[in-house]
């Protein structure tokens, strides 16, 4: 992050969307403390941000949200329905105020806040904020600042000094770890601190004052109930072990020393129990200062610069290691393999970096429906299943506005309304499902919902009357279904607020095409219908298949291609020029780049069909030879090249000529939108 600020507003906008979640997952759950803590810590958090970066405003309107929490938290507000709506537009007022904007609902959202809250008018004439009181508590704290907790900016005295206003405290510093001068790194902290605090804040209270250090101290709170004796304070403090104890007061000698005296052990026995109780203690330190420091934030952009630097890098190898094969050199050999190896390696690396868990997206959803239920009086549960299936960022982010399009048709065309629904025989809420799974080199999304299901002879009338359809011509379920992606296409009876004028599912499909997805429909009425996505894992890299036509190159996505064949000239003139080729039984068609994309000369006797499967449709590629498996970064093409059919990107091969990339699914496309010639063209 460039500033603190911004680094702030990212922070804010993911504690917002933990908000959000944890509030939707609370509403169907009510009693979870554990929703109610984290609501209540992101609320803090974003609170006490806020105002340590200048956001005073943030910070003022958080804090009467947080304040009703806080009661929700000790049992004295109960959740429901309407506390959870405020608070979700809560959520997204703070979010406009991080956006810059002054939401004019504010003062009235601040106000049904307070409503909740017992002598809110006296709290508002007297400026102060509520504090909510418990019973009068002792409380006995240990606070022990990780050393290096000064290179974080914090400071431990601010935070006692927090402590002494919440009751009466006394703090004690312990100075035992302090080194000698000479050993002492005047940047580390050596100090850590006893608290006994008598409070009427509560437990609660204690710990939103070390919220901000949790991870960089070691913090212990317990309640201090009874008199004890200073031996039995001590040993619960883990100032004095309970054996070093007993040996004091017996005037005894260590255990093992003992042991050994009595002749129960031998010294080496001693000896190794010591050593495994102090290298038990090491990995466990080990382990905790290792989660400490298990994750780091980067920008995106640094992240999407470091992938364009291993492109250009995978460019670079790949002409090393056709020099070295041409030089025939065994130890520049040796030196391409190494550089293939490392950078295959980085490579894998920087790609898993990108890679986040689709789960990010799903829960943005659940909002989602939740409100345009309510806004149409229907009653729909949204369910997900594989949201730890990771994507690349930047499919993930392109997929949003798809999956919001398709949730929206869903939620307004798909599933009835309740009365309906009960009529038809189901369940008064319906359901709307997303799963994500992985499939090989992509990722399969699905949307179902148990709706009305699609119309079959309704797309059908709206084809015939859009001229998509002669009245007599036949197709099938699946192309049929596929006219809903047409531009303007709709057969929705009524135009709502949410969806019906045929705007957005034309969107959806040219977004998934340029992801280099594909998107299918299965539906049946009344029943329900499911929408499928296809997306590769990541848009930089890809493996190809390289081929040759004349002196041309291209590259093949290697996912999509089953295998290679033969295709001779006496096998074109055993289907009579036919586009078809019989594979082990099965005609396949194919279609002839050289033709496709007019290049010009003869074609070899011998030439090859590169088979792949689109949409579970198998289709040929002819061209002259296949190269080989090809590590493809991917380039995009000029504005000049933007309406180049078939094409989707280029790549740079290792002696700097360009491949362009085949878009095979659009090239299968154009085949369908056009009679398959009946001659070669040879």
């Amino acid at each position: 992050m460039s500033t603190p600020v911004e680094t702030f507003r990212v922070e804010a906008y993911e504690r917002l969307q933990e908000l959000e979640s944890s509030l939707l997952e609370l509403e169907e759950a009510p009693e979870n403390e554990e929703l109610i803590g984290q609501i209540f810590r992101a609320l803090h958090t974003i609170k006490g941000s806020g105002a340590m970066f200048g956001f005073d405003d943030i910070a003022s309107f958080t804090h009467e949200v947080e304040t009703v929490f806080d009661m929700v938290r000790n049992g004295k507000i109960a959740v429901e329905k309407e506390l959870i709506d405020l608070t979700l537009k809560a959520g997204d007022l703070i979010h406009a105020m991080l956006d810059g904007k002054e939401p004019p609902e504010r003062d009235a959202l601040t106000a049904s806040f307070q409503h909740y809250l017992p002598g809110a008018k006296e709290e508002k004439a007297s400026g102060k904020p509520r504090e909510i009181e418990e019973e009068l508590k002792t409380y006995r704290i240990r606070f022990r600042p990780e050393p290096d907790i000064f290179a974080s900016g914090t400071n431990p005295i601010p935070l006692l000094n927090e402590l002494r206003q919440l009751g009466d405290a006394t703090v004690i510093a312990q100075l035992d770890a302090i080194p000698s001068l000479e050993d002492m790194n005047p940047e580390l902290c050596y100090t850590y601190w006893d608290i006994v605090l008598t409070t009427d804040k509560g437990v609660n209270a204690i710990k939103d004052v070390f919220i901000f250090v949790e991870d960089l101290a070691e913090i212990t709170i317990d309640t201090v109930e009874e008199d004890k004796l200073l031996g039995e304070i001590m040993l619960e403090r883990g100032d004095v072990k309970k054996e070093d104890l007993e040996r004091v007061l017996k005037d005894k000698k260590p255990i093992g020393e003992l042991l050994v005296d009595a002749g129960l052990v031998t010294k080496d026995k001693v000896v190794s129990a010591l050593a495994e109780q102090s290298r038990i203690k090491e990995a466990k330190e080990k382990v905790r200062k290792e989660d400490a420091a298990s994750s780091i934030r980067v920008a995106a952009d640094k992240l999407d610069k470091l992938v364009n630097l291993v492109g250009e890098l995978v460019t670079v190898q790949a002409r090393l290691t056709q020099k070295s094969s041409t030089e025939k050199d065994p130890e520049l050999t040796l030196i391409a393999e190494e550089v293939e190896r490392l950078t295959e390696e980085l490579r894998d690396t920087t790609m898993s970096i990108r890679m986040l868990p689709i789960g990010t997206t799903f829960s943005k959803f659940k909002r989602l429906v939740r409100d345009l239920s309510s806004e149409l009086g229907k009653e729909i549960d949204l369910t997900t299943e594989g949201g730890e299936t990771e994507l690349d960022k930047t499919v993930i982010e392109k997929l949003n506005d798809p999956l919001v399009h398709i949730i929206r048709n869903s939620v307004d065309h798909g599933v009835e309304s309740p009365d309906i629904r009960e009529a038809a025989g189901k369940p008064r809420q319906g359901m709307v499902h997303l799963s994500a799974k992985h499939s090989g080199a992509y990722v399969l999304v699905e949307i179902t919902d148990d709706g009305a299901g699609l119309n079959r002879e309704r797309i059908r009338a709206k084809a015939v009357e859009r001229g998509l359809l002669t009245p007599e011509q036949e197709i099938s379920d699946k192309d049929l279904f596929g006219l809903i992606f047409a531009a303007g296409f709709s057969t929705a009876a009524n135009v709502t607020n949410v969806s019906g004028r045929g705007v957005g599912m034309d969107v959806v499909k040219k977004t998934i095409d340029s992801l280099r997805g594909s998107i299918e429909v299965q539906s049946e009425e009344g029943v329900g219908t499911t929408i499928s996505l296809k997306l590769p894992l990541t848009l930089a890299i890809i493996e190809g298949l390289l081929v040759e036509i004349g002196t041309n190159h291209f590259v093949l996505p290697l996912s999509a291609v089953e295998e290679c064949v033969e295709l001779t000239r006496e096998d074109v003139k055993r289907t009579h020029g036919r586009h078809m080729a019989n594979v082990r039984g099965s005609l396949i068609p194919y279609m002839r780049l050289r033709e496709e994309f007019n290049i010009k000369g003869e074609e070899p006797e011998l030439e090859q069909i590169v088979i792949t499967e689109i949409d579970r449709t198998r289709m040929g590629f002819v061209v002259d030879h296949v190269i080989g498996q090809h590590q493809t970064v991917i380039k995009t093409l000029g504005r000049a090249y933007r309406d180049v059919e078939g094409i989707s990107g280029a790549t740079i091969l290792g002696d700097g000529t360009v491949a362009l990339i085949v878009d095979v699914a659009r090239l299968r496309k154009m085949a369908e939108e056009k009679p398959l010639r009946a001659v070669a063209s040879r």
